[in-house]
């Protein structure tokens, strides 16, 4: 998310995904501006996580706060 609240496409999805989980993640929120980024993520990657996509910053809210 940008200062202004607009959200961007994430660029290496993979990359922070094994980011994430290195840090011991289990739960990821995704804009879904990068849902077609989804096929560059190894599918044993991927399954590890719980995830929740956003469209925007009050969504990305709301839905964190459900995740607690």
């Amino acid at each position: 998310m940008t200062i202004g609240g607009s959200v961007g496409v994430l660029e290496n999805l993979a990359g922070l995904l094994q980011v994430c989980l290195d840090a011991g993640a289990k739960r990821v929120m995704i804009p879904i501006s990068s849902a077609g980024k989804i096929a560059t993520v190894p599918p044993d990657l991927f399954s590890k996580f719980q995830i929740s996509f956003y469209e925007d910053p009050i969504d990305a809210v709301y839905k964190s706060m459900a995740l607690i």
